[in-house]
């Protein structure tokens, strides 16, 4: 069975205090401003081939947040190992910690690229911390997932839904399809920690979203829940592999690309998951890093994630390709869920506003649901 960590984003969820340490860090640096001989570089102007030539030059590229056990950065890196003869090392920290570590080190950059939420790509192009690099793919990616002149760019993408264990179902219950589904029947929803983990606020933005209210609006998503805890139908445990493998979890809420990973490595028959009618949109972005000392083979991989191969290996690790044109292989198709289950993809529209309500959001739990916990 296939070595399966907390994926990043649950590690950059666990410690979201970095959120609010690395962006005053960021604007404590005052990097922006800095000349270095990474902002020379209009890497616009280069075709590919010379690009690959120019990355072969460097020989090597140093990854942050693109483990092997996410998303199946494995077979990206040996791909790109192989074909090009460009040597990768990675060190695994959550988005803000990426960040952070690029903004701290500046042109003493041991970092060239890191994959970052999809919140944290406007952050980057704002502190200066990215190096622009469109990719051959860049007509391919709808202008929701990028942004103007290829400072960030999404390569995959991920849905909530809900992952039930059948074997902790009563006879004859079917699987909750729906919010309402979970508030009207007798299940029992993990919902992970609320103050901390992204995911989890994820989920509450997607019930609140379903009721009515939306980023600048949770507390349709704060009733929903607040219900569940007056029943004693409401757990802060995570949905993790771990606990869903111990049966400890009925009903969780998790990103599709978790959930399908997850009912995988223990027993794909025995989970079902299913999208509810309106879905929260997560996405992920590349950022090369403007101190980079190794830009060509950091935009070389870029260009490579893009691609088929790379679209196609993204999808073998459980995501969602961000081009719907690459090609995608029989044994990666498999593991996604059909287009046809997501009905409705709700994508956060107002991320400042999506910010603000996460740093309220310990209290307002605290207030409208935790104190109702039975």
């Amino acid at each position: 069975m296939k070595n399966l960590q907390m994926h990043k984003e649950d590690a950059m969820i666990r410690r979201m205090k970095w959120l609010v340490v690395a962006l005053g860090m960021l604007l404590l640096v005052g990097c922006a401003n800095e000349s270095t001989a990474t902002d020379a570089l209009d890497l616009s102007k280069i075709t590919v081939e010379e690009l690959e030539k120019k990355a072969k030059e460097e020989g090597q590229v140093h990854s942050v947040g693109m483990p092997d056990a996410w998303a199946n950065w494995k077979e990206t890196w040996e791909d790109i190992e192989k074909t090009y003869g460009i040597n990768h090392t990675d060190t695994d920290m959550s988005s803000a910690e990426e960040l952070a570590k690029f903004a701290a080190e500046k042109t003493n950059a041991s970092a060239d690229i890191g994959d970052v939420g999809i919140a944290f790509g406007p952050v980057a192009e704002e502190q200066g911390l990215s190096l622009k690099y469109k990719t051959s793919y860049w007509d391919d990616i709808p202008e929701w997932a990028k942004d103007d002149d290829g400072d960030w760019l999404l390569a995959y993408t991920g849905q909530m839904c809900f992952i039930t264990d059948k074997q902790n179902l009563p006879e004859g219950v079917e699987a909750p399809k729906t919010f309402d589904d979970i508030l009207n029947g007798n299940f029992v929803l993990t919902i992970g920690d609320m103050e901390t983990a992204n995911q989890s606020q994820f989920a509450l933005l997607n019930a609140a979203v379903t009721y009515g209210g939306d980023e600048k609006n949770l507390q349709p998503g704060l009733d929903f829940f607040k219900k569940l805890a007056e029943q004693g139908r409401l757990k802060t445990t995570d949905a993790s592999l771990a606990n869903l493998e111990t049966g400890e979890v009925q009903v969780g809420m998790l990103w599709d690309f978790n959930a399908l990973n997850y009912a995988d490595a223990v027993d794909r028959d025995r989970f079902e998951i299913t999208v509810p009618p309106v879905t929260v949109m997560t996405g992920y972005t590349t950022i090369i890093n403007r101190y980079a000392a190794n830009p060509y083979a950091a935009a070389l991989a870029r260009e490579f994630i893009l691609s088929d191969e790379g679209q196609d290996n993204l999808a073998k690790g459980y995501a969602r390709p961000i081009r719907e044109n690459a090609k995608i292989s029989d044994e990666a198709k498999k593991k996604l869920l059909p287009p046809s289950a997501y009905k409705d993809i709700y994508k956060v529209k107002d991320s400042k506003a999506w910010e603000e309500s996460t740093k309220q959001l310990a209290q307002l739990w605290q207030e409208n649901v935790m104190a109702y916990m039975k």
